[in-house]
């Protein structure tokens, strides 16, 4: 840090203008009288000295400041770095946790993801877990989702529900568990789709918000797809779901808070960056 030290006391002009005053009073009473001569000398050096005292106060007054130091930078909160200003934008003002789903590319079915949640609206994003390996749909990704096109929507969604044909692993956020979950047959790649609906999470793309995961009711019209959903990796694409592994699965379902109004940001690399 620099600091300018302040100069030393200078007398200001007028201090100088005294004395050389005081000069010339002894040179004009130097013909005169030598006592009085004498006494005016003693009256003028008094008053010169008198002046003098007051100069040094009234000098110290035009003393440079020192300048100030170097201000601490505004620091922005931080943002979650995959996301461009449109898709960030999306986000709710009162979110505090959005899980990234993140598509290799426009036309792939494999992506990750990760949770990033914020202290309070006005607050930086962080990243609450680590990067999770996840699939989409088998045809990727789609700004416009219709039913059977096998693409999953893109797009900034609230997370209000979930549920599963298991019992909830220790978690705060709305779910039920019911048998209608049990799935079987298999997947596009032959795998077998048997425990994908094991735990759940809905994603409100044309559904009512805060309903069942198994709610029928498409506002858009059937005609544009739902029953989109966080489920269990059953190690093949999706029909336009996101899929977890088991683990993470659970531990998505610990760490969402419906006090927090959880969201899911998904789609291709290139789309998110909008």
């Amino acid at each position: 840090m620099s600091v300018t030290r302040p100069s030393a006391a200078r007398r200001p002009p007028y201090a100088v203008r005294a004395g050389t005053c005081a000069v010339a009073i002894l040179l004009l009473t130097a013909c005169g009288d030598t006592s009085q001569t004498a006494t005016g000398t003693r009256k003028v050096r008094a008053a010169a000295t008198a002046t003098a005292g007051v100069a040094g106060p009234q000098a110290d007054g035009v003393r440079k400041r020192a300048a100030p130091g170097p201000r601490a930078p505004r620091l922005r909160p931080s943002e979650i770095p995959v996301l461009g200003p449109q898709t960030r934008g999306g986000i709710p003002a009162d979110s505090r946790q959005a899980l990234v789903v993140t598509g290799d590319s426009y036309d792939s079915s494999l992506s990750t993801a990760v949770l990033y949640t914020r202290d309070d609206p006005a607050g930086g994003w962080r990243a609450a877990t680590s990067r999770w390996p996840a699939r989409n749909a088998l045809n990727g990704w789609t700004d416009k989702h219709w039913e059977n096109d096998l693409r999953t929507p893109v797009g900034v969604y609230g997370l209000t529900a979930g549920g599963g044909l298991f019992e909830p692993p220790g978690t705060a956020f709305p779910y039920e568990q019911r048998p209608e979950f049990a799935v079987s047959g298999e997947g596009f790649d032959g795998e077998p789709l048997e425990g994908s609906f094991d735990y759940v999470v809905a994603v409100d793309y044309n559904r009512v918000p805060g309903a069942s995961p198994l709610d029928p009711e498409r506002p858009l019209g059937k005609e544009r797809g739902g029953g989109i959903w966080i489920h269990v990796d059953h190690g093949g694409p999706t029909q336009g779901c996101i899929s977890l592994p088991m683990d993470r699965m659970k531990e998505l379902l610990r760490l969402l808070d419906p006090e927090k109004k959880p969201v899911v940001v998904m789609g291709d690399a290139e789309a998110l960056e909008r």
